[in-house]
């Protein structure tokens, strides 16, 4: 985990919950299975947290999804991807 954004830092969405859910997965389950404790999990559901990179991707290996599809960066209010 990187810790908790910066106020400068654009919020990274992410669809952790719903694909948790479809999975049918508690947060636990979760956690245990890309290494993380289940408050993780929670802080990242909620965007309190952004992944490290390495979690990133143990995520997309758990969903089966690439990284690209379970994080997004919100759009800068000119429009552009921040």
């Amino acid at each position: 985990m990187t810790g908790r954004r910066s106020a400068t830092e654009a919020p990274l969405l992410n669809r952790i919950a719903e694909l948790r859910e479809r999975a049918k997965l508690s947060r636990l389950e979760l956690a245990e299975l890309v290494g993380v404790n289940s408050q993780t999990i929670g802080y990242l559901e909620r965007g309190e947290y952004n992944p490290s990179l390495a979690l990133a991707f143990r995520l997309s290996d758990v969903f089966s999804l690439p990284v690209e599809k379970i994080f997004i960066r919100t759009r800068s209010r000119q429009g552009r991807r921040a």
